[in-house]
Order: C-alpha cells, then structure tokens, then sequence
C-alpha cells in the first residue's frame, strides 16, 4: 500500500510538471508566432535585426569609453607635462592613417597601456608606471600598438561582431526555447511518472542536451572565433608598430618588461601580459597571443630587416 501511495504521489507530480511544462512551452511558441505574424517582412526583419544589433554595438563602443576611462581612473596628460612624448605620438600620428588621440594616464594595478574609441574622440591611456619601467624608444613601440589598433578601428570592429554574434546566438536560443522547454517537461514528468525522480538517462533527456549543446556549442564557437580574431589583430598591431617605428626590438623588449612586472588579475590588458601555461583551451578562449609568440616575432622581423639591409649594403642595389 505504501509503494502504491508513492508511485501514485509521483505519477501525480509527474503530470502537473508535465503540463506545467508544455503550458509554458505553448505560451512562449504562442507569442512568438505573434511577433512573427508582425514582421515587416523576411528580409526586412533580417536587415532591421542586424541594424539593430550592430547599431547597439556602435552605441556601447562610443558611449561605453566614458565609462571605462572613470574606471581606470583616467586624467588628461596636458603637453606641458609631457612634451616629448607628445610629440612622439605627432609624430607617429604623421606617419599613419589616424586622428590624434587625446593622451591620458592612470593609476592602474599593472603596467599597461590601451586605446579606446568614444563619442568625444579617440583615447589613448598609459598606466603611470610604464613612465619608470620603459625607455623612450620602448614607450614609442606601445603608442604605435595601441595607434594601430585605432587605425584599423579594432575596438569597433570587434565590438560589432561580438554584438551581432550575440543577437544570432540570442535569437536561435529564443527559437528553441519552445522545443527546450517541452522536453524539459518530458523528460522530468515521464521520470516522475516512472517513479524514478530525477533520471535523465530517457530519450527525452538526451534530446533536450542534445538540443541544449547544440545552442551552448554555438555560442562557443562564435566566442572562439571572435577571440581568434582578436589575437590575430595583435599580431598585425606588433607589425603595424614595428613598420612605424622601424624598431620592433623596443616593442619586443616593452612587451617583455610589461609581462614581467603585470598583474595578470588586471581586467584591462590589451598589451596584455598572457603567459602561456601550456593549456590549449586557454591558448584558444585568449584574446591575446602569448608574449612569447609576439616577442618571437618581432626578434625575426628584426633579423630579417638586417639581414635585407646587409644585402643592400653588399650589393648597393635595394632589395624588394
């Protein structure tokens, strides 16, 4: 009498979560059959979702550098306090396809320096101590970075692909909430009704991880390409201030005092300090190369424009 009282307890609760379950899942599959009768159309609900998106994206980029200057604590550096770094970023100015920055610094828990885009004009800040731990001509392969990254507007062109990649995944996420939520229902009913509460080895289960994984896994996916994006942008940022600047040793060896002095809990890190522990879903989910990468680089970069040079010495006759 008593296992028949419990089958019957969680047969009963079985079924109002089954109906609870599908009612929501007939509540939602309802009012997005709604908002789809509303579309203007298929394409011109395509077209007005990605303006939607991408619009969104501009606006959190132009507006958000406020923001993030006020959380680094940034103060305008005037010329007068520091007129020869002034004008090496003049010069560097002249020397590529970019509107000057107005140069701030900041008082930040690592050394660092990073360029951000607003709605007031471009932003360039540097973390104080870089001031001490740096040489001239090492600041100078930072400024040209960071100018590069300005130049080709990474910032922005990363933030419109993060946000358009977040309305795909959000809006295939809303579409299969309908089918998630049905089969949440029976998958955790039919267990009651079988009296094994909690068993997620029916078929029912494994459709809805199925389905699940399939939404989590595109969103992964999009994180891993945006994020190898962004280290190839570095990549191309370390050429860009190597062509520059002529130098790219300086740059090699500022990336390697910053590495050893930061803190890497520092959240705001485009030079950034990545140390390579070896951990390729680390390596991957990074938005930046491991310094040793970049440095390795640059020292090859170097020795190949001496080797060039050399050659053009020898020959007197410019090698291309």
């Amino acid at each position: 009498m008593t296992r028949l009282a419990f089958r019957f307890a969680t047969a009963t609760v079985g079924v109002v979560l089954l109906a609870g379950y599908l009612a929501a899942a007939l509540v939602v599959l309802r009012a997005l059959r709604a908002l789809w009768a509303l579309r203007p159309g298929t394409v011109e609900s395509v077209v007005l979702l990605v303006a939607a998106a991408l619009g969104s994206a501009y606006l959190s980029y132009r507006f958000g550098a406020a923001r993030l200057l006020d959380a680094v604590d940034a103060d305008p550096i005037p010329r007068a306090n520091a007129p020869r770094l002034h004008r090496r970023l003049d010069a560097l100015v002249e020397r590529m396809d970019v509107d000057r920055p107005t140069l701030y610094v900041a008082d930040a828990r690592a050394p660092n320096a990073f360029a951000v885009g607003g709605s007031g004009g471009d932003a360039l800040v540097i973390d104080r101590s870089l001031f001490r731990l740096l040489s001239p001509p090492e600041l100078e392969g930072i400024l040209a970075h960071e100018l590069a990254h300005l130049e080709t507007r990474d910032g922005l062109a990363a933030a419109m692909i993060d946000g358009l990649g977040r309305s795909v995944i959000g809006l295939v996420a809303l579409a299969t909430l309908p089918a998630l939520l049905a089969l949440s229902g029976l998958a955790e009913g039919s267990a009651w009704i079988r009296g094994r509460p909690g068993d997620r080895s029916g078929a029912f289960a494994r459709l809805h991880r199925l389905l699940a994984g399939g939404v989590v896994a595109g969103f992964v996916l999009a994180t891993l390409l945006a994020r190898t994006r962004s280290r190839r942008r570095e990549f191309a940022a370390d050429d860009r201030a190597a062509e520059v600047t002529g130098d790219p040793l300086a740059l090699a060896r500022a990336l390697r005092r910053i590495e050893r002095a930061s803190d890497p809990s520092w959240p705001f890190a485009p030079l950034s300090t990545h140390r390579d522990t070896g951990d390729p879903l680390e390596r991957w989910l990074s938005t930046h190369p491991p310094t040793a990468d970049r440095i390795r680089r640059l020292r090859e970069r170097a020795e190949a424009e001496s080797d060039r040079r050399g050659r053009e010495g020898w020959t007197g006759v410019p090698v291309r």
